[in-house]
């Protein structure tokens, strides 16, 4: 994918130097403390998160015979554009790629040569639709290649520690089937994300935190083609 494309612009917002786990904590302290001292007067015209827009997009020809499915599931919007610039990708090999929303699949049809299941993580796991949608097709999944993938905003360190955490997202769905290839990227920390986490009056004040990776994105969805297509040897891009 050229990265100088002006198409690939609204995939590719500028990627910020990830911070550490307790960086991370002091924003959230400050940003906090700055929120106790400033709420009773600007609380009324702090407006409210957007709702997240889950889209769907469909890359290549219709007519291509080959077609990769990517479902995805996000709470914030974060993985909206991790599986669009995911799908962007693969099609680059002359296949045709639709990128859904899990909450809009109602089955897996038939058709699709490989699947690319990706997920936002809360609470140290996938989001619970998604985990419902691959025990709900568990057998058609074990038949056909399938890469996962896990966007989180904790555990972004090369450490030992973060590296086990983040392996351990994948957990409950590595008992249900066995993935070709993983998937970890840091995530975007907004307005939604923040009030999951602290009051929805707090959180409306956070700024926008934005650590995707898009380059080490497309670098693993460039060898997770090689990876549904070709052998089933199974590994793990970090």
């Amino acid at each position: 994918m050229d990265t100088n494309d002006k198409s690939n612009e609204a995939l590719e917002p500028e990627t910020r130097k990830l911070v550490s786990r307790r960086d991370f904590l002091k924003i959230g302290c400050l940003g906090s403390a700055a929120v106790g001292l400033g709420v009773c007067a600007a609380s009324s015209f702090a407006s409210s998160p957007p709702e997240v827009d889950l889209q769907t997009f469909r890359f290549g020809e219709d007519n291509m015979k080959e077609r990769i499915l990517i479902a995805y599931a996000s709470a914030t919007g974060s993985t909206v554009e991790v599986a669009a610039a995911i799908g962007e990708t693969l099609a680059g090999h002359e296949v045709g790629v639709d990128v859904r929303p899990i909450r809009e699949i109602s089955g897996l049809e038939d058709g699709y040569a490989d699947v690319v299941v990706g997920s936002a993580v809360q609470y140290g796991d996938w989001l619970p639709e998604a985990i419902d949608f691959v025990k709900a097709n568990q057998h058609a999944l074990k038949a056909i290649p399938v890469a996962l993938f896990c966007v989180h905003i904790r555990n972004l360190g090369d450490d030992p520690t973060s590296q086990n955490n983040r392996l351990a997202y994948l957990d409950s769905v590595r008992s249900l089937l066995e993935p070709a290839a993983e998937g970890f990227f840091a995530g975007r920390f907004n307005r939604q994300g923040a009030a999951l986490l602290m009051p929805s009056l707090v959180a409306r004040f956070l700024p926008t935190l934005d650590f995707r990776n898009w380059e080490k994105i497309r670098t693993w969805t460039e060898s997770i083609y090689t990876q549904l297509v070709g052998s089933g040897m199974q590994w793990t891009i970090e």
